[in-house]
């Protein structure tokens, strides 16, 4: 009876160490968000089934079954491989900006400037890689890709620190910086493109609004046979090289002294400062870092040779910056987080996709849910508070217990 008592309280123990863990209770509050968002999003696909006369209930249960199998519900294997290739390739952009996002929270800063980052990352990857002469081999066509690859990178982390200067040097809220730098940049690179002339439109295929892909002049993202694991997909090597970044990320912050700087400036810059810090410094580099992957994301996608990059975007900004702070949010701001719940929010578009191919529903529907998912994320952190109080509270409570079993144990 002793020996089963105490395999009990060694299970729960070890339940209890496990469950204290930052990293666990971030992923029960992203598990609870998702949850959230499809039992919301189940409800919904009822009552538009109920109240509408065309489409019978049980297609509700089916839709949502269909959302659940994201690109698995696309039929032939050949169809599920080419949706499951560019879910991967989708899935690029969205991890960088989340990135983008993740890294300035973790210094306590909201960077809604990665839209403007992205079209910075865009102009410069595109300016770059349709300049150069077309290559002769695939060597000097890679170094070209990495030239265009890297200087989008820094030209978003350029623009990305202006915010950060204004918000180190003058104390300007960091946000109406980088709403402002976000339609400066849509002008920005409008104009570029408008002096440039007819040299980067795309008028070959009729698309005058759109500058012409890289594969136009050689420069392409390389596939490494990964367009042959998964026909007829656009799919490149953007999502390992994202994954590398992430890993990257989550060592500089986590395990450096630099990335020690960089968290405690965001708990409080001013105990930060006192620690003999240069909180500035942080402010600045944190948002250039920022700016710098946002960036990275534009320029993979548009150098991926098939994807056409919309010019005039003075009306408009990229969804991907924006979707960033919900992809960061759902992950908790942990870098390895970003890699999941990207790769997720593409899988249920991709399901999203199939809805409307083989139900009554809508793919607008999956945007719903997925609208749901991020209203929940942003109950993330209370998710965890609340686990991290209960938790405490249980300590507090058996503390008083722990203490008596140890003073009879000495008696």
């Amino acid at each position: 009876m002793n020996n089963l008592t105490s395999k009990k309280n060694t299970l729960g123990s070890f339940f209890s160490k496990i469950f204290a863990m930052d990293s666990i209770k971030s992923i029960i509050a992203s598990l609870v968000c998702i949850l959230g968002g499809f039992l919301v999003g189940a409800v919904i696909l009822i009552l538009l089934a109920a109240f509408t006369n065309d489409i019978p209930l049980y297609e509700a249960f089916s839709g949502l079954s269909i959302l659940l199998s994201g690109p698995f519900a696309s039929g032939n294997l050949k169809d599920i491989l080419f949706n499951l290739g560019d879910m991967l390739l989708e899935s690029a952009p969205l991890m960088m900006t989340g990135l983008s996002v993740a890294i300035a929270f973790k210094t306590g800063l909201f960077n809604i400037g990665a839209p403007g980052q992205y079209l910075m990352g865009a102009m410069t990857a595109l300016l770059i890689a349709l300049s150069v002469p077309k290559p002769d081999n695939a060597a000097l066509a890679f170094v070209y890709w990495l030239i265009a690859f890297l200087a989008a990178i820094v030209a978003g982390m350029l623009w990305g620190a202006i915010p950060g200067l204004f918000k180190a040097i003058f104390n300007v809220n960091e946000v109406i910086v980088c709403i402002m730098t976000n339609w400066i940049a849509a002008n920005v690179v409008s104009w570029v493109f408008k002096a440039s002339g007819d040299k980067f439109i795309n008028f070959t295929e009729t698309k005058v609004n759109f500058i012409r892909p890289t594969y136009t002049n050689g420069v392409a993202t390389p596939k490494l046979g990964l367009d042959k694991l998964f026909p007829g997909s656009n799919i490149d090597i953007s999502i390992f090289i994202v994954i590398i970044i992430a890993i990257g990320m989550y060592i500089l912050i986590n395990k450096t002294t630099f990335g020690y700087e960089l968290k405690a400036c965001g708990f409080n810059k001013n105990a930060a400062k006192y620690a003999g810090m240069n909180e500035k410094r942080n402010i600045i580099i944190s948002m250039a870092i920022a700016g710098g992957l946002a960036a990275g994301g534009a320029a993979l996608w548009y150098l991926n040779g098939k994807n056409d990059f919309l010019w005039n975007t003075y009306s408009m900004l990229p969804s991907e910056g924006f979707n960033g702070i919900p992809t960061a949010l759902l992950a908790s701001n942990n870098p390895i987080g970003v890699i999941f719940s990207s790769i997720f929010l593409r899988y249920i578009d991709k399901g999203g996709f199939n809805l409307a191919g083989y139900t009554a529903f809508n793919e607008y529907v999956s945007d719903l849910i997925i609208a749901m998912i991020i209203y929940f994320s942003g109950f993330s952190k209370f998710i965890r508070d609340l686990l991290s109080r209960k938790k405490a509270e249980e300590k507090r409570l058996k503390a008083p217990i722990e203490a008596a079993k140890e003073k009879g144990e000495n008696k």
